[in-house]
């Protein structure tokens, strides 16, 4: 499933085309021409699946990332990351590992569980496609597919380092927590805040569309569903905020509950429901949708 997800920055200025999302950018967090969306967290194709990579000082690649390219692949590994790359620069690499390490501690720290995140860098986004076993990639800054975590090169590179971090943990969650049996407004909200955990970036900018709903007297009525999350192109800025919508719906349960309920949560809701998992909190799908759109109004007003 295509995953997008934006965002816009209103206290800074960067001049900027329409990008993937056909918004305004607006980003103190990109440069160039590239989705609002796309700046914090990008479109994401996700396959349920748990990562699994060698220690640094392994020799052999795990499976997911081995013989992609044959003699044409250069690998680097940081403290827990692997990385390969095809026509990129050792550098690039180098600096691709140190974010995925970094976004590794992030979801690890979330979640409590050891995180080997596995980075494929193609040379191109027709590679990435290749990779992934879809058409397209454009637009995406990467793909998260069979425990692995594929670069976009062209638009990956246009975000600056604190979209490259927040992609890379987004990306991560998925990989590591799963997504079935899932409603969407758990899985990409849950990504959303281990994404955002810790990046510095003010709530009211990382959900923009969202705010700018509630300042003109349009709270949300119900939390987000499949179809709200549908990349067809027809309206970006509500799909905008059906990811934002989903970031505060977890925020609030971490806000309220705390952060280790969240996670227990979403670990039981991918066994036995989230309607059970909600049951265990004294919640029903009603009373957390009350409770949510006040936390919204709370929060963005």
């Amino acid at each position: 499933m295509v995953l997008p997800i934006t965002l816009e920055v209103v206290e800074f200025r960067v001049r900027g085309g329409r990008g993937w999302a056909g918004g305004r950018l607006r980003s103190g967090i990109v440069s160039g021409r590239v989705s609002r969306r796309a700046a914090i967290v990008s479109v994401l194709l996700i396959a349920s699946a748990s990562a699994s990579a060698p220690t640094a000082d392994s020799p052999i690649l795990p499976t997911e990332v081995r013989d992609l390219w044959g003699d044409g692949e250069v690998v680097v590994r940081g403290a827990r990351a692997v990385v390969v790359g095809r026509q990129a620069a050792p550098g690039e690499l180098s600096d691709i590992a140190r974010r995925a390490d970094r976004a590794g501690r992030r979801v690890s720290a979330v979640l409590g569980r050891s995180v080997r995140p596995l980075v494929v860098v193609p040379s191109s986004a027709a590679e990435a496609a290749g990779l992934a076993g879809v058409g397209r990639v454009d637009g995406l800054a990467a793909v998260a597919d069979r425990g692995r975590v594929i670069i976009v090169p062209e638009f990956f590179a246009r975000l600056n380092s604190v979209g490259k971090d927040v992609v890379l943990a987004h990306e991560l969650t998925h990989v590591v927590a799963g997504t079935d049996r899932l409603p969407p407004w758990l899985y990409e909200g849950f990504a959303d805040y281990v994404g955002y955990r810790d990046s510095g970036l003010p709530l009211r900018a990382a959900a923009a569309e969202l705010a700018a709903e509630v300042r003109a007297g349009r709270v949300p009525g119900e939390l987000p569903g499949p179809a709200a999350f549908a990349a067809d192109g027809r309206d970006p800025v509500r799909l905008a905020r059906a990811y934002q919508e989903a970031w505060l719906a977890c925020r609030f349960l971490a806000d309220r509950f705390g952060e280790r309920t969240l996670v227990r949560l979403y670990r039981d809701a991918r066994v036995g429901g989230v309607d059970r998992a909600l049951a265990a909190l004294g919640l029903s799908a009603a009373t957390l949708t009350a409770r949510w759109r006040d936390y919204v109004r709370d929060q963005l007003a």
